[in-house]
């Protein structure tokens, strides 16, 4: 069966498309930037435009779609639900015209907002921005195109933060961070934060292919949890660097990322540091994967290991 990689030219869809390669698996690559990694398997599609889909889309019988806006600043809000929400309508609307039964969506546990407890698939839905309601709104126009047939499939994976080689995210800026030698501490440290290694995930996104029936939910998170010294300390140690312990307290970190945001505000400029991605760092984000256990999936890499081979590729200096 030929998989439709909706948005692999991006960070997880390059990682996933590897492996689909090396599983000698059939696929394309559909997106608005061109593949640089398989420009053969390039075909051009933006989902917010139908026709796109529908010709980007023939010949194929499972669609991934990857495609998302989920930047911490971006503007106008609406792009979240135009790429996240209406992507999504149009989506099942191509999959519908071309006769397509089989879909897997790649949420967010952002859907469950900030938590104070380890998070299963069974948690309640509380997403604190547009971005996780915009995915929330997406999972809803997918479960209804599912329900509306009795051979349709689809399954709804939630990773969390996803980190990985060349990527430029928020786990990278922290990485970095450690890296120079120039990290503080924001808070006590001890809030733990589920990760997901971005080889793990397009390992479990390839497993995902072979559920053709039904509907399936699944967190992806690889375990263990560390918090946030723990996570300091294996990325210090990986550096060969020594670990800052300097430590400043959350008040005066959400101050200086308020002050960062008025700068921004007034410059036009996006900096690294916002009120926003300090409370994300200082909040507890923890999942767990209740489904997950029942698969015969196994993650090809420990989390240790993959925390090593991203800061080691992205950072170690010979």
């Amino acid at each position: 069966m030929k998989i439709a990689l909706i948005g692999g030219s991006g960070f997880i869809g390059s990682r996933l498309a590897k492996r689909l390669t090396d599983e000698n698996r059939s696929f394309v690559i559909l997106d608005k930037n061109k593949s640089d990694t398989f420009p053969e398997l390039w075909r051009y599609c933006d989902v917010t435009k139908p026709e796109t889909l529908i010709s980007a889309l023939e010949g194929c019988q499972i669609i991934i779609n990857l495609a998302a806006e989920h930047k911490d600043n971006v503007k106008p809000i609406s792009l979240y639900y135009d790429v996240n929400v209406t992507g999504a309508k149009n989506v099942c609307d191509a999959a519908h015209t071309l006769a397509i039964k089989h879909i897997i969506f790649t949420s967010s546990v952002a859907v469950y907002g900030f938590v104070e407890n380890e998070t299963g698939e069974d948690g309640n839905f509380n997403p604190f921005n547009d971005y996780g309601k915009s995915k929330l709104a997406a999972e809803r126009v997918y479960n209804s195109w599912q329900q509306e047939a009795n051979d349709r499939s689809l399954v709804i994976v939630r990773p969390t933060v996803v980190f990985g080689e060349n990527n430029r995210g928020n786990v990278y800026n922290l990485f970095r961070q450690i890296a120079s030698g120039r990290f503080l501490m924001i808070g006590s440290g001890h809030n733990k934060k589920s990760m997901a290694y971005v080889e793990n995930v397009s390992a479990f996104l390839s497993y995902a292919t072979t559920l053709l029936e039904g509907l399936h939910i699944f967190n992806y998170v690889d375990k263990p949890d560390f918090n946030m010294k723990e996570l300091t300390g294996v990325i210090s140690t990986a550096l060969g660097l020594k670990k800052n312990n300097i430590r400043i307290p959350y008040i005066f970190g959400m101050f200086g990322g308020y002050c960062f945001d008025l700068l921004s505000k007034i410059t036009g400029k996006e900096f690294t540091v916002s009120s926003i991605r300090i409370k994300k760092f200082c909040a507890r984000t923890q999942f767990k994967s209740n489904n997950l256990p029942n698969c015969p999936f196994v993650a090809p890499v420990s989390l240790d290991e993959g925390i090593t081979n991203t800061v080691k590729n992205e950072f170690y200096r010979k």
